[in-house]
């Protein structure tokens, strides 16, 4: 519970357990390197782009400068410009620019289903915790849902592979997403930029910046987003996927005297968008659904029967669409004691989420859902660490709170799939504290030794869980245990940490190996079901070992840089969507544990320079995953009536885990200069193999290649630039996911071939 006693960190621990697995008694010392940090970290990169070498990316944190290139962490770095040309908008595009990520939107809804290395979890409800944890200008957010809205403005995005958690606020087994924005500057600066597309979609961004005071500095940035339809309507025409969302940010940094400096970040967004609608693939087996699948990649149906709209509050709306919006704000102390640095991030979230989606891909009520949630996060990190840059001896040591409140209504309407509608409600809370640290130190000037511990107590709790099911005309379905409201408790009471060696073999080689303990916390199946006292069964938390080497490298004169690394998980009890039959008598859909289970993998990331002006990137990754014990009912062939049903028991040990085995991704642009300009083509790529799905081969999306393309023209100066770009040029035809609802399989595809003009420009 809470109330216990978290006693107090060593920098020392005697063993970590999972499962079975020991990791025996450590000493664990400091390194020269601080930590990297999400809440001051910031990059630098060589100015000139005819500079023929790689550029230097630095991350900064004790306020001491440190080479990306020097830190035993697996992590892609993303810059201004990289997301830019890249034409990142959201954080679902990120799913391109980086090995071993990938992120599905949950039926093709608003929530985020991040997962890195294979590791993720897939639920289109908002009140379980994500495998992969992201942060904004330090603070975590641990509902994915927030997320979105929030890449504007942005100086630097990181992506952190393997189970984190000694080094700030959230614990996670796959990852993490930094996203830091754009800082307050010393000098006045203004700038923006236009951008508009193909399908009328423009996108405006603009920023202020400067010193209010000697002491003060204020940045104000906007954004704003329109137009954009590109599917259409099978039956009726009509068009889907306008954009219609902004966003703000107001930053202002005050060196209050020569140690105590504070930060403050209100930010708010609001998205009245389109939904993506649904590609019908086909009737599910043993349905009677009357609609053929469209003949087109961007054909979709949709419909909304009166009364459901009614129910809703849809208004005279019949297509997919959100109407989001969330405002926030932190407040970061940062208070210098001489040798040490005492930080207190403070931050506080509020989105509300409204939202109609189509999840049966025909102007039929065979599954058209409606989410209506409220969500509040307060959340407060204290970090104490060393602020002595030039020691061998770094540490950083913190505790973390963090108190949710979920209130969620799902409304379903199956009205002509099984003749009735049903409203899911719920509130949860969850409160987590956490301590956590690590420490680095140097043995000598070539080899370092790491460590880091984590322990970690939280309640979550669902209270007024019912499902309410409507007939037609209003009367109330009385089924099973509908309509009585449940509660149910869970809870997180565990520790992690991590121990680690790095080796410079000569300068410009890095050599690294860790061994990782992640743990995420345990949850509720908050779906629709005749019976919410079964699926309301906690799942447990899930635990995993990670194993990693790998190497960092910048070769031929730093014309080169080559990172790659190496890792195994090793899973227990991971949180896998399945159904369960109970005392023969209910079949229910809800997330189980799989006792055993693990994946391993490769990846390899790419730099070249090998002339002024020419660029080439690139990053593969290759992953495997498997269950290796793991038993679960086939209720597609259950037989018998109650209390006898039986259904066969499917051993999935060997079973592959389904995520894509293949990343690839990689950009050539070569800078040709002219009489006080430049002209720089570039073309990235992207790849995915296939995804196979556990619901059946209707489920499984396809490998796909996208190709873009821009063309941008620039003084040296850089006061302005004009780009033309082209996004998915060979206009592939590809689904970002796929999966099946009661009566029908589903595709929810990507955009097709899109071309625009960009303008940029800053003073």
């Amino acid at each position: 519970m809470i109330s216990k006693r978290i006693s107090a960190l060593s920098f020392g621990v005697s063993s970590l357990f999972l499962g079975g697995a020991v990791i025996p008694d450590v000493a664990w010392a400091d390194g020269v390197a601080a930590p990297v940090t999400v809440a001051d970290a910031g990059t630098a990169r060589t100015p000139s782009k005819t500079d023929p070498h790689v550029e230097e990316v630095v991350v900064t944190a004790q306020h001491r400068e440190q080479s990306a290139q020097d830190l035993g962490i697996a992590l892609t770095t993303l810059s201004a410009e990289d997301l830019a040309d890249l034409n990142v908008k959201t954080v679902n595009d990120l799913a391109r620019v980086a090995p071993s990520v990938q992120v599905e939107p949950a039926f093709g809804s608003g929530e985020p289903n991040f997962r890195i290395r294979g590791l993720g979890f897939s639920d289109y409800a908002a009140n379980n915790a994500p495998t992969v944890g992201v942060y904004i200008d330090g603070e975590s957010f641990p509902l994915p849902l927030t997320t979105q809205g929030q890449i504007f403005d942005v100086d630097r995005v990181e992506i952190l592979r393997g189970p984190q958690g000694t080094l700030y606020g959230r614990n996670t087994t796959g990852g993490a997403i930094n996203i830091d924005t754009a800082n307050p500057t010393s000098t006045p600066t203004a700038g923006g930029s236009f951008q508009i597309g193909r399908f009328a979609d423009t996108l405006v961004n603009a920023y202020a910046s400067g010193p209010v005071t000697d002491r003060l500095r204020l940045r104000l940035a906007a954004t704003a987003e329109e137009g954009g339809s590109w599917q259409k309507n099978s039956v009726t025409g009509e068009k889907l996927g306008d954009k219609d969302r902004q966003a703000v940010r107001l930053k202002g940094d005050w060196d209050a005297n020569d140690t105590l400096a504070i930060k403050v970040n209100l930010h708010g967004s609001r998205d009245h968008s389109d939904g993506l609608g649904a590609r019908l693939l086909g009737p599910t087996p043993g349905s009677s659904v009357p609609y053929a699948p469209p003949a087109s990649q961007n054909a979709t149906a949709w419909d909304i029967s009166p009364d459901f709209a009614r129910l809703v509050g849809a208004g005279t709306r019949t297509h997919p669409f959100k109407d989001n919006g969330g405002i926030g704000g932190t407040v970061q102390i940062d208070q210098s004691l001489g040798a040490v640095k005492l930080t207190d991030l403070i931050a506080y979230e509020s989105f509300d989420r409204k939202e109609f989606n189509d999840w049966d891909g025909t102007p039929g009520a065979y599954a058209d859902e409606f989410f209506r949630t409220n969500a509040r996060v307060f959340t407060n990190e204290l970090r104490l660490a060393s602020n002595q840059p030039a020691s061998p001896l770094q540490w950083v040591g913190g505790v973390y709170y963090s108190k949710e409140r979920l209130v969620d209504h799902f409304y379903s309407d199956f009205t002509d799939a099984y003749g009735f509608k049903t409203l899911t409600h719920y509130t949860q809370g969850t409160q987590t504290v956490a301590g956590f640290g690590q420490v680095e130190y140097a043995l000598t000037q070539r080899l370092k030794v790491i460590g880091g511990l984590r322990y970690e107590i939280e309640d979550r709790k669902i209270d007024n869980f019912s499902v309410t099911g409507i007939l037609p005309g209003g009367a109330l379905l009385q089924a099973g245990n509908l309509g009585i409201p449940y509660s149910a408790s869970t809870g997180l009471d565990k520790a992690s940490g991590k121990i680690g060696l790095e080796y410079r073999v000569v300068d410009p080689v890095l050599l690294y190996a860790t061994v990782s303990r992640g743990v995420k916390s345990g949850g509720f199946t908050a779906y629709n079901t005749f019976y919410p006292n079964l699926a309301l069964t906690p799942f447990l938390p899930e635990k995993v070992l990670t194993y990693e080497t790998g190497f960092k490298s910048d070769l031929i004169d730093k014309r080169l840089r080559l990172n790659a690394s190496a890792y195994y998980n090793d899973y227990r009890d991971q949180q896998v969507q399945s159904s369960v039959i109970i005392d023969g008598t209910y079949t229910v859909g809800r997330f189980v544990n799989a006792p055993r289970s693990h994946t391993f993998g490769t990846e390899w990331e790419l730099e070249a320079r090998p002339f002024a002006g020419l660029r080439l990137t690139d990053g593969f990754s290759f992953s495997r995953g498997a269950y290796d014990r793991f038993q679960t009912y086939n209720t597609n062939l259950a037989t018998g009536t109650a209390p006898n049903i039986t259904a066969p028991v499917v051993d999935r040990k060997g079973q592959d885990e389904g995520f894509p085995k293949v990343t690839f991704n990689g950009s050539v642009s070569y800078d040709i200069a002219l009489d006080g300009y430049s002209v720089t083509p570039r073309v990235d790529y992207s790849y995915r193999s296939k995804l196979t799905s556990p619901w059946g081969a209707a489920a499984n999306v396809a490998p796909y290649w996208l190709f873009d393309a821009s063309l941008t023209w620039k003084p040296d100066n850089g006061a302005w630039s004009v780009a033309l770009f082209g996004q998915n040029i060979f206009d592939k035809k590809y689904d970002v996911t796929r999966n099946f609802f009661t009566t029908t399989y589903v595709a929810f595809p990507g955009e097709p071939a899109t071309y625009g003009l960009r303008v940029s420009v800053s003073y």
